[in-house]
């Protein structure tokens, strides 16, 4: 069965020119960047699951078997690091943020979120971009698993913002009425991040 496929809005650009954001280098490969060491996660274990919880009427836990067995879709897209390179033409595949979160049913005041990822990575996003089409949490790229050094076994997907707040490693997705920062945006990085306003650094 085929799966059904979103493309991300910035790829409708009319050339690699203009889908590249300022200040930004193109490149064919995908640089490995993250803080600290690459965490040991077995999604086979009982002890994995992806929580979803805060400011929703159904708070629930999911376990990584039921993850891939949920309707999937792929999304096309370009990726945009904080770090001045971007890659085209990337396809990854999960599930949609979208249906992740309707099914926790967010109270009407949830405006943000806040990615929970192993050992203790943070990162903060408006609830409203984090479920648009194009956002997924993935679980491969380019028709195979994600490796361990880019957020295997799951890792959010936001493509329109740079890619730190794609969370690798991703374990719970928290609903909040304000927004606050995470690892990232409390040691300089923006609250945003949008790579086409070069929303880098500072609030």
């Amino acid at each position: 069965m085929t799966r059904p496929t979103v493309i991300s809005p910035d790829t409708q650009r009319a050339s690699a020119a203009l889908r590249t954001p300022p200040g930004q280098v193109l490149t064919s490969k995908w640089p490995v960047l993250h803080y600290g060491n690459v965490p040991k996660a077995d999604p086979a274990s009982e002890d994995w699951s992806l929580r979803v919880f805060g400011l929703v009427e159904n708070p629930y836990e999911v376990s990584y078997r039921e993850i891939r067995d949920m309707p999937a879709v792929d999304v096309f897209c370009d990726i945009h690091c904080v770090t001045h390179w971007s890659r085209l033409d990337n396809t990854f595949t999960g599930i949609p943020v979208r249906a992740i979160i309707e099914r926790a049913r967010p109270r009407p005041e949830a405006a943000f979120v806040m990615c929970h990822s192993e050992a203790g990575f943070t990162t903060n996003l408006p609830l409203a971009e984090f479920i648009a089409d194009d956002c997924i949490l993935a679980y491969a790229w380019e028709g195979k698993d994600l490796t361990a050094e880019h957020g295997f076994p799951l890792r959010g997907l936001v493509p329109r913002l740079y890619l730190w707040k794609s969370a690798k490693w991703i374990r719970g997705i928290e609903l909040r009425s304000t927004d606050a920062p995470g690892f990232w945006e409390k040691n300089g990085y923006h609250m945003h991040g949008d790579p086409w306003k070069e929303e880098r650094f500072g609030w």
